[in-house]
């Protein structure tokens, strides 16, 4: 919808103006004396009136424009989507109907998924403490990344909201990130830091504007192959170590993939911290190649 070519508030109160103020005693006059006087005042009101009513109209479009936004987003979460299951658990899992990394499914048996991930973009910044589902460290680095998801960049563009978030840890002396949806943690094991990751919306390629703060960086994530096991609940440093130590033994009989040498684990949550959490959707996944590789 076309909207006023002057700004509302201004607009508006001209017209306030022109309805509640009292008429000046010369303009009386000339409105007894003059018929032309009297036709241009009538029309200057109407033009007014005109533009007060567009601007409103404009208004109200804005609002009703919101409010629908409102819901779809809402709707997102209300009405989630749901993977394939192995069993009961995942059965119960939920995520927000948001963009997620692109992945085909190679196999899948009752102790893990393997996966082809296609490449992606993520915004990362480095989180404080030692750990990598530390409270205070997760929402420090959580509220960095998501201001310049939501406008803090040179385009000044608030993007969509993608998931999972994903935790990560990174070789000593750091490594290339491989990286709508998530965040990602990963642990700098000489710095004993961790990094926070986004994955960012796939409509933008490398066309992605830059981050305002310096503390957040832009980083490509090749294609690879991964062995994901998905868990529900609330992400714990132990948790996350239990499930490393028994997908590795898991992957150990698998007959045509191994773990990637020095690959580290990664842990992907897909829920809003409001989500029940036996309706909550983790992984925790490890990079893998074929053994003929």
């Amino acid at each position: 919808m076309s909207q006023s070519i002057y700004p509302s508030s201004s607009v508006t109160l001209a017209f306030k103006s022109m309805a509640t103020e009292p008429p000046p005693s010369s303009v009386v006059s000339r409105r007894r004396t003059t018929t032309a006087g009297s036709n241009t005042s009538a029309l200057e009101a109407r033009i007014s009136l005109v533009f007060a009513l567009a601007s409103q109209t404009s208004s109200v479009s804005q609002r009703r424009k919101f409010l629908a936004d409102l819901a779809t987003e809402t709707a997102k979460y209300v009405f989630p989507k749901r993977f394939e299951s192995r069993n009961i658990e995942e059965a119960l899992m939920s995520v927000p109907d948001l963009e997620t990394v692109k992945f085909k499914v190679l196999s899948r048996n009752d102790q893990y998924e393997i996966r082809e991930l296609e490449p992606y973009f993520v915004a990362e910044t480095t989180m404080p403490g030692k750990y990598g589902f530390d409270l205070n460290g997760s929402s420090q680095s959580f509220n960095v990344l998501a201001e310049y998801l939501f406008g803090k960049n040179t385009a000044n563009e608030a993007m969509e909201m993608t998931t999972p978030v994903l935790t990560r840890r990174t070789q000593s002396g750091g490594e290339a990130m491989d990286m709508t949806t998530p965040v990602i943690t990963k642990r700098m094991e000489d710095q004993d830091k961790w990094k926070m990751s986004f994955v960012l919306p796939s409509k933008y390629g490398s066309n992605l504007p830059l981050p305002k703060n310096s503390a957040v960086t832009i980083n490509e994530v090749p294609a690879k192959t991964v062995a994901v096991v998905a868990f529900s609940g609330f992400v714990t440093d132990e948790d996350v170590m239990r499930r490393e130590i028994k997908l590795r033994d898991a992957l150990k009989n698998d007959s045509q993939f191994k773990v990637r040498s020095g690959a580290l684990v990664e842990v992907a949550q897909y829920n809003p911290p409001f989500t029940l959490p036996f309706t909550r959707r983790n992984e925790i996944s490890l990079e893998v190649i074929r053994k003929q590789e």
